[in-house]
């Protein structure tokens, strides 16, 4: 009998400490959600009764050197519907399906879609939204938004980029000063029911959206009008793949047109040209290659044998190292024989004796290789490198190329003899053209740019951008010798057809067989500058795959004066009158 109660005595006495332990524990328990974890479920139950949409931020503008806006906002609307609060379902589904031109079917799922918040269509324009919202239909809202506008649709389209539908830069100047541009969306908070309807007596909170900077360009829009004009009439006599043009000032390296025809409308970014013909069979990825290699902006995503333009690089190089001199005497039989190799000149009778100017200006090639030999592989490479040609410019554009070079070691006496003259290796026409203005523009390296400064959207604060720039690497006196046999070339060699009366004008022009070899298939291209002493303005042209004569002395070099008769009077270059 005592065991029994001593046990039931010590029964009681262990339940009693498991109570109070449990007891202690719910405390405690309730100790940190109550103290300890008190903010964290405080939102949790916020965000039970409130509801979030967001205010987008209107996107900082583009201006061009001018103050001409090419890039912009227009107000449009975004459609949502919240189903705790949409009491006609039938009418909502009818009305909006009828306003924004979509099958019921698909109205109707979104309407029915048991959710906080359905989004049925965005980018609606700003009257059919204001249109909708008249009907002051319950569980309806329409919420303002903005979407990229482009005002002169297709001009510098593969400069200026575009946004998707999140309004986020998916190619061009839009991609690179995205986190300058996109500014920060603000929210509207709502407080809702348990059930998830908006209470009507409560009213909303605003986070307003911050705006934001907008970007000043370089580009100038009338000069990329003269140029783009001059691209698509080019294109079209001859029937060409593309035709592109860079125009840049050649001391401090801002770009004041880049034409890469055909181009592309802005607003419409999505819809393929119509020489691609029906797209209903083509799968995604199908259109989505078409795509890609329409926003395609050569001029800095690839390369190309540069051909004679690249005779500018030898020229300089050799006149640095003191190899040789405008005076030098050759002889050009017409061929050039190098190891197992018989490299031919364009001109087949030969040029006979001539000056190195004068080869220049002819644009010889058993010159310039033996100019190259002279310089030999590892002199020769070390000016690829001072003159920064491995080098990428450092446009402030995404998805620039690298240059394509032999490597030294693996180069031989042939490869020196076609590289001296522009082939066997490859590079993008911007590089090409940065480095021949770092020869003529008296010696110094410049970056080429479009970004000028950052302003924000009241216009309060400025930040003026630079770039890395002055770098000697040639002489001045290497850059007069330059210029002047440039100069020499378009008064009265094979860039004559550039030549304006009353400009001084330099320039190079090259013809460059595309690889494969003997296809047929070539790239036709000119360097021009003015005024040719005292330089302000570089331009390169390059039209691929011409029909019919593709030289580029004869048709690229005349687009170039084009241009040139164009944009000189624009920027306030001046005819030199004789005897005056």
């Amino acid at each position: 009998m005592h065991f029994v109660k001593t046990h039931h005595r010590r029964g009681i006495l262990i339940l009693s400490i498991l109570i109070i332990m449990a007891a202690v524990g719910l405390i405690g328990r309730l100790a940190c959600l109550m103290i300890v974890q008190s903010d964290h479920y405080n939102e949790l139950a916020e965000e039970l009764h409130t509801r979030e949409r967001k205010i987008k931020a209107a996107r900082g503008s583009i201006y061009d050197a001018k103050g001409t806006i090419i890039a912009t906002n227009r107000t449009v609307c975004t459609i949502s519907v919240i189903y705790n609060q949409v009491k006609d379902k039938e009418l909502v589904i009818r009305t909006l399906s009828q306003e924004l031109e979509l099958p019921e079917q698909t109205v109707r799922k979104k309407v029915e879609k048991y959710s906080a918040r359905e989004i049925i269509k965005t980018n609606v324009d700003k009257t059919l939204g204001d249109k909708i919202r008249s009907y002051d239909m319950a569980g309806v809202k329409v919420d303002e938004d903005y979407k990229r506008y482009y005002p002169f649709h297709s001009l510098a389209s593969k400069v200026l980029g575009f946004t998707g539908s999140d309004n986020q830069g998916i190619i061009g100047l839009e991609v690179s000063y995205e986190s300058q541009l996109k500014g920060l969306d603000g929210t509207i908070l709502t407080l809702t029911d348990a059930a998830g309807a908006e209470v009507d007596s409560a009213a909303e909170d605003r986070i307003e959206p911050i705006a934001g900077n907008d970007l000043y360009i370089s580009l100038d829009v009338n000069i990329q009008m003269y140029a783009e004009q001059a691209a698509y009439k080019t294109l079209e006599q001859k029937q060409a793949k593309q035709v592109s043009v860079i125009i840049m000032n050649p001391k401090n390296g801002e770009i004041m047109a880049m034409v890469n025809v055909p181009e592309f409308d802005l607003n419409e970014p999505f819809t393929l040209p119509d020489s691609v013909g029906n797209t209903e069979n083509l799968s995604a990825k199908q259109k989505q290659d078409l795509l890609n290699q329409m926003w395609r902006n050569p001029i800095i995503n690839d390369t190309y044998e540069p051909g004679s333009t690249f005779k500018t690089i030898t020229a300089a190089s050799a006149l640095e190292e003191g190899v040789v001199t405008l005076n030098d005497s050759f002889s050009c039989p017409g061929y050039y024989i190098v190891e197992d190799r018989k490299i031919r000149c364009h001109k087949v009778s030969g040029h006979g004796a001539e000056t190195f100017l004068q080869g220049t200006m002819n644009s010889c090639n058993p010159v310039f290789i033996q100019v190259g030999q002279r310089l030999g592989i590892e002199k020769f490479y070390s000016y690829f490198k001072q003159l920064k040609l491995l080098e990428k410019t450092g446009v402030d554009l995404p998805g620039e190329a690298a240059t394509i070079m032999h490597n030294p070691k693996n180069m031989g006496e042939v490869e020196l003899a076609t590289v001296s003259f522009g082939q066997s290796f490859q590079l993008t026409p911007l590089r090409l053209l940065t480095t021949i203005s770092s020869i003529i523009n008296g010696g110094t390296t410049i970056t080429p740019h479009f970004g000028v400064e950052i302003r924000s959207s009241d216009g309060t604060k400025v930040q003026k951008l630079s770039y890395r720039s002055g770098e000697r690497v040639l002489s001045e006196k290497t850059s007069e010798t330059m210029r002047y046999a440039l100069e020499k070339v378009v008064a009265e060699g094979g860039g004559i057809k550039a030549f304006i009366e009353g400009y001084s004008i330099g320039g190079k022009t090259a013809t460059s067989e595309k690889l494969p070899r003997g296809t047929g298939k070539y790239i036709s291209s000119f360097v021009g500058f003015a005024p040719a002493q005292d330089p302000k303005v570089i331009a390169i042209l390059t039209i691929d795959e011409p029909v019919g004569v593709y030289y580029g002395g004869t048709i690229a070099a005349p687009v170039v004066k084009e241009i040139f008769d164009n944009i000189l009077p624009y920027l306030g270059i001046d005819k030199k009158i004789e005897n005056e």
